[in-house]
């Protein structure tokens, strides 16, 4: 009787395996569907401050078929920003060993006719912070290589002036220290990446020739997306955005004002631009706008002409990145404590008395290192 109620019991449990197994894989065959649509879903979504890699319907170009890859070779693909921090040397002699709290400045000195002052060491500039003056931790006067994102407007009405801004731009590398990486960034309604940090023209002269002029111009949007590619990406601690473009921004989710606290970040980029423009009240507004982005940076609004000037001018700014002033010093009231800090910095000349110009940011955000999307 004991044997029996074993064998039925047995029956019973095989015949309810045998009707819920099938409905367990169906679940899990559904759970695994829904997880994968998520994923899908997770992966179409792209942060507002990242660049963008162009999609199939975007471009001529990603309608070109990819080469076949080697065997054993990996495919190549558009280069995306990514959290990871690049690995540094500590042997590179341009990288400087720092407090954390000391605060980097980039300065250009000129005397009263504009002309470039190279001769001066430390104890010829003066450093405030907030109105109180501060102490040079660190002074260096040699050219030193830079990490660059060079961005181009691509939007319609840039059609006809690409071929020009393409070849100063190469230009302005050519000029530039060897040793400097750049990225460039095409930007009409959105930016995108095509070129990661390199030094070889070839590639940059590809990424460059990438043109579909067409669409709006998203300046701002542009320039936080860069900045931020910079800050996740850049090998070198000083930094520089060089925008081209021949309007004012109609398309960006972002201010002005935004865009200008992006590049205050502390350890941010010098801004250099270059705006082809005309004189009508559009015009206006897009130089203001330009004027506001490199005088709060450091760097310097151009407004050439004609194209026939932009080469020059693009040969211009690599001379002024070139003949900068290194400067650190570690503020009086503690990085922890945040805020804005306005800077100044005052420079006189050889003889003790003449009066010089300096150039150079004109605040930060204390504590502000970021790196994207911390």
């Amino acid at each position: 009787m004991h044997r029996s109620s074993n064998g039925l019991l047995l029956l019973a449990l095989i015949f309810s395996f045998s009707l819920t197994a099938p409905l367990l894989a169906q679940a899990g065959q559904s759970g695994a569907q829904q997880q994968s649509s998520q994923g899908q879903s997770q992966h179409q979504q792209q942060p507002v401050h990242d660049l963008t890699p162009p999609s199939d319907a975007e471009t001529e170009r990603a309608a070109q078929p990819a080469p076949t890859p080697a065997p054993n070779q990996p495919t190549e693909t558009t280069k995306v920003p990514t959290q990871a921090q690049p690995k540094q040397n500590p042997n590179d002699p341009y990288r400087f060993v720092k407090d954390v709290e000391e605060v980097m400045l980039y300065a250009t000195v000129v005397d009263p006719k504009n002309r470039m002052v190279t001769n001066l060491d430390k104890t010829s500039f003066s450093v405030f912070e907030d109105g109180q003056p501060q102490q040079i931790t660190s002074f260096r006067r040699e050219d030193i290589p830079v990490s660059m994102g060079v961005l181009i407007d691509n939007s319609g009405s840039m059609r006809d002036k690409r071929p020009a801004v393409n070849q100063a731009a190469l230009n302005l590398v050519r000029a530039s220290n060897p040793q400097d990486e750049v990225f460039i960034v095409n930007f009409n309604d959105d930016a995108f990446l095509d070129q990661d940090f390199t030094s070889n023209i070839e590639l940059l002269r590809e990424a460059l020739e990438r043109i579909d002029a067409r669409g709006g111009t998203a300046i701002y949007d542009s320039v936080i997306a860069s900045a931020n590619q910079l800050a996740k990406g850049a090998k070198r601690d000083k930094k520089v955005l060089l925008l081209v473009t021949d309007g004012e921004d109609n398309a960006s989710r972002d201010t002005l004002e935004e865009a200008v606290k992006r590049v205050q970040d502390d350890a941010g980029p010098t801004v250099y631009t270059i705006g082809i423009l005309g004189n009508d009240r559009e015009a206006k507004r897009a130089r203001r706008a330009l004027e506001r982005l490199t005088a709060e940076t450091g760097g310097i609004a151009y407004f050439p002409k004609d194209l026939g000037e932009v080469d020059a001018v693009s040969r211009a700014v690599a001379h002024d990145i070139r003949n900068q002033y290194t400067i650190g010093y570690k503020p009086t009231r503690p990085q922890s404590q945040g805020g804005f800090r306005n800077v100044r910095v005052e420079a006189r000349g050889v003889d003790g008395r003449s009066k010089l110009q300096v150039r150079t940011r004109s605040g930060y955000f204390a504590g502000q290192k970021r790196a994207a999307a911390q």
